[in-house]
């Protein structure tokens, strides 16, 4: 069965002819910030096609798909794109609302992504890559590679404020880094104001005019937030990672991803920068302000912890190719890739990587770090362990990760399923619309 929503071929010229605008132009004339039309809702039923042995009911995915359009009617999206597959076929594909509200563009499925923290599998993967190649193993200290990071220190909380500095314990391992347990962070931690101070903090590098490996050749002389192996730390563990890759395969990040694995898997439109001529496709980034969602500024600033507006993706300076928040995608894309993670590191009749290795990615790795309630941690993705404990539906194994747009995606070996979720919202204002996208996924299995 072969489940597909699909737009009406009846969407007004009005509501079309904004396609050729810039996403990142905040300076329109007057009449483009007049009042907003009504979102393209009318979609063509939900087709069924037997001869695809697939699982997900008709009545449930109609459910999926009221529930993002009520998100858009509310205002509490600026839009989306949600694609399942299931047995390697695509069973539900769908866009909703905008690509650029303001600009009356409706949101269309080939419509181009900041997928921030999504990056980290593929440079996750080109690790293994490595691995498969003999240029490393797990266990290497990133010294080997990286001298720089040989040795390490950890600043330690004191009781009474302030922290003390102490030898880490032993080396980050490339294990560590893939599992986020080297005691990285984004800067926080007790020693934040000296990062900050080094002008190194949070994950957006699309604003820097210097390499990634000049960054974190810097970061190598700061205390980290752990000792390595003892805690799981969400940081600039993967960015470290993407410049393990470049010294090992001579090669800058966004060509070994290119030659490797974006265009043998024909991710078309898979990039760190943005051809001019894909401006126009490029979605708009909203903010969760009193839960509507509102433009962001563009290109926007550093706020807390990280950049929020439209950033830096279309005109540079396309310097920094950040193997942990840095490439631009569209949710068949990214299907593509993850397809490959599904049938066992192989696609279309090319092997990538290993089952091996793609098996081992996908379980639970972390020893004496604790990650959350009814997860661990794999090489690079969040693992469903109980989904009882989790508290929401899923499967046993099924894996998985987002980016700080708001973005999601995972994988399920057990329902042969694979789902991209891609929007542009930060900060999302504690939305909850994910959880319950996994949700009515699940509660649609037959």
């Amino acid at each position: 069965m072969h489940i597909k929503t699909i737009l009406l071929s009846g969407l007004s010229a009005a509501a079309l002819s904004g396609c050729m605008v810039s996403v990142t132009d905040t300076q329109r004339p007057p009449a483009l910030h007049a009042a907003t039309m009504a979102p393209p809702m009318a979609h063509g039923p939900i087709h069924n096609d037997t001869t695809a042995s697939q699982t997900l009911t008709r009545n449930g995915l109609t459910t999926l798909d009221a529930v993002m359009k009520q998100y858009i009617t509310d205002g509490k999206l600026g839009g989306a794109v949600i694609k399942i597959n299931q047995h390697g076929r695509e069973v539900f594909s769908e866009a909703y609302g905008w690509r650029d509200r303001e600009a009356n563009v409706p949101m269309q499925e080939d419509t181009i992504f900041r997928i921030a923290s999504q990056t980290k599998a593929l440079t996750s993967v080109s690790i293994m890559m490595l691995m498969e190649e003999g240029k490393l193993v797990l266990e290497d200290p990133v010294g080997k590679f990286l001298p720089e990071w040989q040795k390490t220190t950890v600043a330690v909380a004191k009781e009474k404020g302030g922290y003390e500095v102490v030898p880490a314990k032993r080396p980050i391992t490339i294990r560590d880094l893939l599992s986020h347990t080297a005691g990285v962070s984004y800067g926080t931690g007790p020693a934040e104001k000296a990062w900050r101070d080094a002008g190194i903090f949070g994950w957006y590098f699309a604003d820097k005019s210097v390499p990634v490996s000049d960054v974190v050749a810097k970061m190598a002389k700061l205390p980290m937030a752990a000792q390595p192996g003892e805690q799981w730390v969400y940081g600039y563990n993967t960015d470290i990672l993407g410049v393990v890759v470049e010294k090992l395969s001579g090669k800058s990040l966004d060509v070994f991803f290119k030659e490797r694995l974006i265009d043998p898997l024909g991710m078309a439109d898979t990039a760190f920068c943005l051809p001019p001529e894909k401006t126009n496709r490029l979605a708009v980034v909203y903010t969760a302000v009193d839960g509507k969602a509102e433009r962001a500024a563009n290109p926007g600033k550093w706020e807390g912890s990280g950049h929020i507006g439209q950033g830096h993706y279309a005109g540079g300076p396309c310097k920094a190719f950040a193997g942990g928040a840095g490439l631009l995608s569209t949710a068949n894309d990214y299907s593509r890739f993850l397809e490959m993670l599904r049938q066992g590191g192989t696609f279309e009749g090319k092997r990538y990587i290993s089952r091996n290795s793609v098996d081992l990615m996908s379980h639970d790795t972390l020893v004496s770090a604790p990650y959350q309630a009814g997860q661990g941690f794999g090489l690079g993705f969040r693992v469903t362990m109980e989904p009882s404990k989790m508290g929401n539906l899923g499967s046993v194994g099924d894996y998985g990760w987002g980016g700080a747009y708001h973005s999601t995606y995972w994988v399920d070996p057990k329902e042969d399923l694979t789902i991209v979720y891609m929007t542009q919202l930060i900060p999302a204002g504690g939305l909850e619309e994910q959880a319950k996208i996994r949700a009515l996924i699940y509660s649609a299995l037959d």
